[in-house]
């Protein structure tokens, strides 16, 4: 038996030591952004971790399937590679990130081949939610996110009897005033919930439009529960005071957006369903 192993799995092991090796300078880049202050990816370090429980489940299926050689993954590997290396020497490491799965891919393929790439697809290009999209796409992405929570919300501010006035990202009324920042955009929910949603659509029993359906409905919920969040605050701003509306209350109603935004996604999924 030990023998067998080594046959079969000593060499794509050395080959993954190898890749972990190589990618050290970009891992280290996504651990930085995964835990920095304010971070729209401190889910990041999950993400490998549910690939990994997902693959394992199907460690039996796995060991039914033929292994061959498939002889795409040797150009995959190499094209990856060279991204890879002109993503670290020009210090753009969000290419170099997704040279990483372009690699992974080519691994999986050299070693193991096409069917078992097939069953594993899902869990390998789940990875992707791992990758920090640059800082100025976030900046940017962000900006207008704010921008449209707060025009909807002043717009229900007012139909409710609150009179408000939006000057940018900031909500003007008649006792106070309230800033929808760039935490509080709503990208950070949105991003978390694409991952969710795609869990989700990937234990579906559908066909892969529904799929897609549950998948893209992750966006209108994410930017409605955070529009709710924010006139929720801003009405108790204005009842209660700002330092009322600050602190653990704004903290304790980001959590119980994010947890009706992923019941609502549940729901959701039962209905497409």
């Amino acid at each position: 038996m030990g023998s067998n192993f080594k046959e079969k799995h000593l060499k794509p092991l050395i080959a993954g030591v190898v890749f972990l090796l190589a990618y050290l300078p970009t891992l280290i880049w996504m651990w930085d952004r995964w835990y920095a202050r304010d971070s729209y990816y401190s889910h990041g370090i999950l993400i490998p971790v549910v690939s990994i429980i997902l693959i394992w489940q199907m460690r039996w299926e796995l060991a039914k399937i033929k292994k061959s050689s498939s002889g795409w993954g040797l150009p995959l590997i190499i094209t990856g590679m060279a991204v890879h290396v002109f993503g670290v020497l020009m210090r753009v490491y969000f290419v170099s990130g997704f040279s990483m799965l372009l690699v992974l891919v080519g691994l999986i393929l050299f070693f193991y081949g096409k069917a078992v790439f097939k069953k594993i697809m899902f869990p390998v290009l789940f990875l992707v939610f791992m990758i920090p999209v640059p800082l100025v796409i976030i900046v940017n992405i962000s900006f207008k996110m704010k921008i449209f929570a707060a025009k909807i919300a002043a717009i229900v501010l007012n139909s409710s009897g609150i009179p408000a006035v939006r000057e940018g990202s900031l909500i003007r009324m008649r006792h106070t005033q309230v800033v929808v920042d760039d935490v509080c955009s709503g990208l950070r929910s949105l991003i978390s919930l694409m991952a969710l949603g795609s869990i989700f659509a990937y234990w579906m029993k559908a066909t892969l439009g529904r799929k897609l359906a549950l998948f893209l409905t992750a966006i209108p919920i994410a930017v409605i529960t955070n529009v709710l969040r924010i006139i929720f605050l801003a009405c108790v701003a204005e009842i209660w005071g700002v330092k009322i509306a600050g602190g653990f209350l704004h903290d304790a109603s980001g959590f119980l957006v994010f947890a009706g935004a992923f019941v609502l996604l549940y729901v959701m999924a039962r209905v497409i369903e």
